[in-house]
């Protein structure tokens, strides 16, 4: 993968058909053999209308085995389309001159949405694309407004693990064994994290220079001694944050139950208050193991309220449908894995395609980025120690301001 560490300074459009066209008589209105106007009621007229829009994100779609540029990734396309009329049939059209080419196709879900994956350019230019929504029970056909690639064409930061070594943005986070973050029987290590063959390598290792087993606890009752554990851990916390737009990370998840692989973001500042004013813990995906019941993938928000902590969020419903195919799987492949965040609302996606979205707890202050593996003690007891290593990678994190 070529060597990239970059830092750079940081409408609803609606095409209605043509107005439909009142057949007029030459004749007398009274001759019963000249046909009569075709006059339609404004529901009738409404009724056949349909308004689509579209939305260019940016390169957030690379599923595949090995690393990659994120160059290389495709942006992620959304396409909205009104009334709500699920298996609608939708095309995904790029510009050429001045004509439009279909690259894409796919129905409308319940929700009146499709998804779609395009290149981000050609040739090195940015390209615009735009969505046409087919004539479907009645309701005539329709097409977005276009909208270009070149938005999301400068990221705010970027990092691709190159090198032997974490760069300067990065720094090791909890190193020290503590109660409060039910971390008692692991902490941060250096020794956990690894950069080769671009892509950084975090892990759940023995400590070696512990003696002794931890007494592990879950749900306030002992579940066992374990061996101490040193976790993979870094952030780029007093280096790089941003307020609002779009965070992705190209990861390839560890195994086995008993440690959770995060790609999350904290506030730079500790401060009490709202969401808006103190910010607020996005988690933008956890994985908790192949074999966990429910899938093993989420996303939630915490903040504080009146001194306690709130939480919104899930596991993520049908996981496997995020995935290629058969073969794919979240410890088995490279996937991309993002949060759109603004004023409003959050969105999070696997390779493009929305998982959730949610209006609660949306911070309004600078976030900064975290990458860890984490062993936390509630776990400890779906995995015996001889299980030991466990492994995330992460190929790259990009980071695009609003």
């Amino acid at each position: 993968m070529p060597a990239r560490r970059a830092l750079a300074g940081g409408a609803l459009a609606l095409l209605m058909p043509a107005s439909l066209l009142l057949t007029t008589g030459t004749g007398s209105a009274a001759d019963p053999s000249v046909a009569a106007p075709t006059v339609l009621s404004s529901s009738e007229r409404l009724a056949t209308r349909s308004r689509a829009k579209i939305q260019v994100l940016p390169q957030i779609v690379q599923q595949g085995r090995r690393t990659a540029s994120p160059d290389a990734a495709r942006v992620a396309v959304t396409a909205t389309v009104k009334p709500r009329r699920a298996g609608r049939p939708v095309r995904l059209q790029v510009k050429r001159g001045t004509r439009w080419k279909n690259v894409g196709k796919a129905r409308l879900d319940r929700r009146g949405r499709a998804e779609f994956s395009a290149r981000a350019s050609r040739r090195g230019a940015p390209l615009t694309y735009r969505v046409k929504a087919q004539r479907f029970k009645g309701l005539r056909p329709t097409a977005s407004r276009g909208e270009s690639t070149a938005r999301w064409s400068t990221p705010l930061y970027t990092e691709t693990f190159s090198g032997r070594s974490l760069g300067p943005e990065w720094s090791h986070r909890g190193q020290t064994y503590e109660r409060a973050s039910k971390r008692l029987c692991s902490k941060g290590s250096p020794k956990a994290v690894k950069v080769r063959g671009g892509k950084v390598r975090l892990s759940v290792i023995k400590d070696r220079s512990r003696k002794g087993r931890c007494k592990a606890v879950k749900r306030g009752s002992s579940s066992g001694r374990y061996a101490y554990r040193l976790n993979g851990h870094i952030s780029t916390q007093n280096r790089v944050s941003f307020k609002y737009g779009f965070a992705a990370a190209r990861i390839k998840m560890h195994t086995r139950r008993g440690q959770h692989s995060s790609f999350w973001m904290q506030p730079e500042v500790s401060r009490a208050g709202s969401p808006r004013t103190a910010g607020a813990e996005i988690d933008v995906i956890e994985y908790f193991g192949d074999k966990h019941r429910r899938g093993g993938l989420t996303s939630f928000i915490h903040w504080k309220r009146d001194g306690r902590v709130v939480k919104t969020g899930s596991w993520i419903k049908q996981p496997r449908s995020f995935l290629k195919n058969r073969r794919d799987g979240w410890s088995k492949n490279y996937h991309v894995f993002s949060v759109e965040w603004t004023p409003k609302h959050y969105i999070f996606r696997i390779d493009g395609k929305e998982t959730w979205r949610t209006r609660k707890g949306v911070s309004g202050q600078p976030q900064y980025p975290i990458l860890s593996l984490l062993s936390s003690d509630y776990e400890l007891s779906y995995m015996k120690d001889k299980q030991l290593p466990q492994h995330m990678s992460v190929d790259w994190l990009r980071i695009w301001q609003a």
